[in-house]
């Protein structure tokens, strides 16, 4: 088995540009920014809790595919281009995380001018296999 592998899932979106969904090492799995789309690509309209809720399922399937799932899940990065979502953000974002007295992640949060395909929210992860 090579150090490095790739991961590419038809469940979750696929990758916007020349990149991985994510990337599986002996130690971790990093897992690209997930937008609010759907395994097709297409780009739903919805609220921001909605939008969190569909970049989560992205990383869990992402996840998944990798052989981990979304408990293992050791940082985030959240992506917004208007903190004023960042409550709905989080209200979304707490549902799936730290579950059932699990460990919460470690997490950033920033607010960016702008995200790709013009989505308010995007979501990166790292993990263990």
């Amino acid at each position: 088995m090579s150090e490095l592998n790739s991961v590419l899932t038809e469940h979750a979106c696929p990758p916007a540009g020349p990149y991985s969904q994510a990337i599986i090492t002996p130690h971790a799995i990093y897992v690209s920014g997930q937008l609010p789309a759907k395994p097709d690509g297409s780009l739903p309209n919805g609220t921001i809790a909605e939008k969190t809720a569909l970049c989560i399922a992205n990383l869990k399937a992402i996840l998944v595919s990798a052989s981990s799932d979304i408990s293992r899940v050791v940082k985030t990065t959240v992506f917004l281009t208007d903190m004023q979502n960042f409550t709905e953000m989080n209200g979304e974002y707490e549902k799936h995380f730290g579950v059932g007295g699990a460990v919460k992640p470690a997490r950033s949060c920033v607010a960016v001018k702008q995200l790709p395909k013009g989505v308010e929210v995007e979501i990166e992860c790292v993990a263990l296999p």
